[in-house]
C-alpha cells in the first residue's frame, strides 16, 4: 500500500494554482472581453467570462511537466520493439492534456467545426494507444486499441456535454477524480494516483468560481483536457496485465457514469426527434430536472450525489469478487435507466418528440419495442425477478465462501423460478392494470402474485429437486424483495408523475373550499387537467379536526371562519368550492370576502349529460 502523505502536496499545489489564477483569468476575460454572452440555446442568463480551462490546465499542466519524464517517450519510440517499457504515465497524460488544451482554446476562439475537433480527438487517443496504454478490456490487440481509442474520444465528448449548468462538469469531474485516487490508491499505481489528486485540487479551486452562480466557465480548453485526464485515469500500461474480471469492464464506467449516462440519454433523445447530436440545447438531465421542479443548483447537487454513488460502487466492485459485483451494479443500471425513461417524458423541444419513430424509417419490430410498454415491463420484471432471487442468496449467506458453494444452486435454479415467477404474474393479473394508475387494489393484485409466485417456487423446487441444498430463508428473503421491487417499479412512475404534475402545473393560484370527497376529485381534475388553468395552494374545511394536516400535499389551512385571514397571508387569485353542503350564509359571507379582495369565486360541479345525435346510433 502507498503511503497517501507525499500525494498529498500536489493537489495542495494545483489548488494554490487554480486559486491564484481562476479571478486574474476572470479580470483579463471582462477586460479583453472573453465573455459568454446569453443565447437562446444555453442555460445561463447573464453574461460570465469564460476560459476557466487555462486556470484549470495550468493548475494541472505545470506540476505534470515538473513531474513528467519526456525522456522515457523517447526510449520507447528508439526502442523500435513491440515489447518495450511503455514511457511514464505522467509524460503520455501531459502530452494528452496539452494537445486536448491546445484544441480548446482554438475552438473557444475560432469555433471549429466539429469533425475538424474529431480528427484531432482521434489522433491523440491513437497516440496515447500507440505508446502503450489501452483500456485491455479483450485480448485481441487491435480489438483492445480501437476500443481505447473510441473510450477516450467517448469520454472527451461527455466531459465535453456534460458542461452546461454552473458547477456541474467541475463537480463532477471532481468527484470522479476522487475516485479514480482512491482506486488507484488501492492498486498502488503512484503516477496515477498524483494526476487524479492534481486533477481534484485543481477542480477544488475552479469550483469556487464555477459554482452557482458561476463567475467564470472552464469553456472547451477546459472541458476537453479534463474529459482526456478522466479516459486516460482508466488506462493500464501495455506491460501491466490486469485479472480479466467484472470490475476491469465496471469501475470505469461507474465512475463515469453521469457524463457516460446524459451523453447517451441526450445524443439517442436527439437523434430520434431529428435534431444535430452535435448541436447544443437546455436537454440534458440537468437541464429537465430543473424542468421537473429542482432549482439549478438542487438538480447540480441531485447530480452529485448519482456521481458519488456510482464511485463507492466502482469501489465495492474492485474489493469484492465478480460474483458480488451485480449487487450494486444491477440496482444502479436499473435506477438511471428508469430515471432516464422518465426525464425522456418531459417535453423540451418545440417539434414532436421522437418524430423519427414516426416517420417509418425503422421497422415495424423497432417501433413495437419502442412503444409497447408492456414489453418493456415484461423485460424489466425478468430483471427484477433474477436479481431478487440472487439477493436474496447474498442476504441469507452474505460475501462468504458459504455463498460460492450455494451459487452453482442458485444458477441450477434460476431458470424455474423465472418461470415460476411469470405463471403466478400472468395469472395474478399483473399486466393487466396500467402503472399510472395504480390504486389499493392493485397493491393487493402484487401481494398475492408474488405470493403466488414463491409458493410456485417452492413446490418446483421440492417436486425437481427434492429441496436439496436448498434453504427456506432464501425464499422468504425472496418474496420479501420482489414484492418491493414490483411495488417500487410501479409506484415510482405514478410518483415520478404526480411530481412532475405539482411542479410544472401552470395557471392562477386558488384555494379549495372542502377537504372531503369533493376536495380529492377536484385537486385531482385540476392536477391531471392543465386547460383548466388553476393551481392549487391548499384546502380550507369547516372540520376543526382536518385543519393542519395534508390532503395529496397540500395543506388544510383553516376553517371557513378563518378566510379573511388567510386571504391576506396567502396570495390567491381565486377560491373554488367543491363542497355541495356549504350553508347558504357561509356561502354569502364568503361570497362578500372574495370580492372584497378581488378574487373569483367558482364552484365545482360534476354533471351528466345526455347526448344527442342527429343520426340514430346503431
Amino acid at each position: 500500500m502507498l503511503e497517501l502523505s507525499p500525494h498529498l502536496v500536489w493537489p495542495a499545489l494545483a489548488f494554490l494554482i487554480g486559486v491564484v489564477l481562476t479571478p486574474l483569468v476572470i479580470r483579463a476575460a471582462k477586460r479583453v472581453g472573453w465573455i459568454a454572452a446569453p443565447r437562446e440555446d444555453r442555460w445561463h442568463k447573464k453574461s460570465t467570462a469564460l476560459l476557466g480551462g487555462v486556470a484549470i490546465y495550468c493548475a494541472v499542466g505545470f506540476p505534470l511537466l515538473w513531474l513528467a519524464d519526456f525522456g522515457s517517450i523517447v526510449r520507447f519510440i528508439q526502442a523500435h520493439s513491440p515489447d518495450a517499457s511503455p514511457p511514464g504515465a505522467m509524460a503520455v497524460a501531459w502530452l494528452g492534456m496539452t494537445s486536448l488544451f491546445l484544441l480548446g482554446l482554438f475552438d473557444d476562439f475560432l469555433r471549429l467545426r466539429p469533425q475538424n475537433k474529431l480528427i484531432v480527438e482521434i489522433m491523440v487517443a491513437s497516440l496515447v494507444a500507440f505508446l502503450g496504454y489501452r483500456l485491455q478490456w479483450v485480448t485481441s490487440l487491435t480489438g483492445d486499441t480501437m476500443l481505447t481509442i473510441a473510450w477516450i474520444v467517448g469520454i472527451i465528448n461527455a466531459t465535453n456535454l456534460l458542461d452546461n449548468m454552473d458547477g456541474l462538469c467541475g463537480g463532477i469531474c471532481l468527484i470522479a477524480a476522487v475516485f479514480f485516487s482512491l482506486l488507484h490508491y488501492q492498486a498502488a499505481s503512484p503516477d496515477m494516483v498524483t494526476m487524479a489528486l492534481l486533477v481534484a485540487g485543481a477542480l477544488a479551486a475552479f469550483l469556487i468560481y464555477n459554482f452557482h452562480r458561476a463567475s467564470i466557465f472552464m469553456g472547451d480548453c477546459g472541458s476537453l483536457p479534463l474529459g482526456f485526464g478522466l479516459a486516460f485515469l482508466c488506462l493500464y500500461p501495455g506491460t501491466k496485465v490486469p485479472d480479466l474480471s467484472v470490475s476491469l469492464y465496471a469501475v470505469p464506467a461507474l465512475v463515469l457514469m453521469v457524463p457516460i449516462f446524459d451523453t447517451a440519454m441526450v445524443t439517442s433523445i436527439r437523434l430520434l426527434s431529428g435534431r444535430k447530436a452535435s448541436i447544443g440545447g437546455q436537454d440534458h438531465t440537468s437541464h429537465r430536472l430543473v424542468l421537473m421542479g429542482l432549482s439549478e443548483r438542487g438538480a447540480v447537487l441531485f447530480l452529485y450525489g448519482t456521481a458519488v454513488l456510482s464511485g463507492l460502487s466502482a469501489l465495492f466492485v474492485q474489493k469484492h469478487d465478480s460474483l458480488a459485483a451485480p449487487t450494486v451494479i444491477i440496482p444502479l443500471v436499473l435506477s438511471l435507466t428508469l430515471m432516464g425513461i422518465y426525464l425522456a417524458q418531459i417535453r423540451v423541444y418545440p417539434e414532436k418528440e421522437f418524430c423519427r419513430l414516426r416517420e417509418g424509417r425503422f421497422t415495424p419490430i423497432l417501433i413495437e419495442i419502442t412503444y409497447k410498454r408492456q414489453m418493456f415491463r415484461v423485460v424489466l420484471d425478468l430483471i427484477l425477478v433474477g436479481f431478487a432471487y440472487y439477493l436474496s442468496y447474498r442476504v441469507r449467506f452474505g460475501f462468504t465462501d458459504q455463498f460460492n458453494a450455494f451459487f452453482p444452486v442458485f444458477l441450477k435454479s434460476l431458470p424455474a423460478i423465472i418461470i415460476c415467477k411469470f405463471v403466478a404474474f400472468f395469472s395474478a393479473g399483473v399486466y393487466r392494470g396500467m402503472w399510472r394508475y395504480i390504486a389499493l387494489s392493485d397493491v393487493f393484485v402484487y401481494l398475492k402474485a408474488t405470493a403466488l409466485g414463491t409458493l410456485l417456487s417452492l413446490a418446483v423446487v421440492i417436486y425437481v429437486y427434492r429441496f436439496l441444498s436448498f434453504s427456506k430463508g432464501v425464499f422468504l428473503v425472496d418474496w420479501i424483495l420482489i414484492t418491493i421491487f414490483l411495488l417500487g417499479s410501479r409506484i415510482s412512475l405514478r410518483s415520478f408523475r404526480e411530481i412532475m404534475r405539482r411542479k410544472t402545473i401552470k395557471g392562477e393560484n386558488v384555494l379549495i373550499y372542502g377537504a372531503g370527497q369533493g376536495g380529492q376529485v377536484l385537486l385531482r381534475e385540476m392536477l391531471n387537467n392543465g386547460r383548466l388553468g388553476v393551481k392549487p395552494v391548499g384546502f380550507i374545511d369547516d372540520d376543526m379536526m382536518k385543519v393542519g394536516r395534508r390532503l395529496q400535499g397540500y395543506p388544510v389551512m383553516g376553517t371557513g371562519a378563518d378566510l379573511g385571514q388567510i386571504l391576506k397571508d396567502v396570495r390567491v387569485n381565486g377560491l373554488i368550492i367543491s363542497c355541495r353542503d356549504l350553508a347558504d350564509e357561509n356561502r354569502k359571507r364568503v361570497a362578500e370576502l372574495c370580492h372584497k379582495e378581488g378574487i373569483s369565486l367558482k364552484r365545482f360541479v360534476i354533471n351528466l349529460e345526455d347526448v344527442e345525435c342527429d343520426e340514430p346510433l346503431s
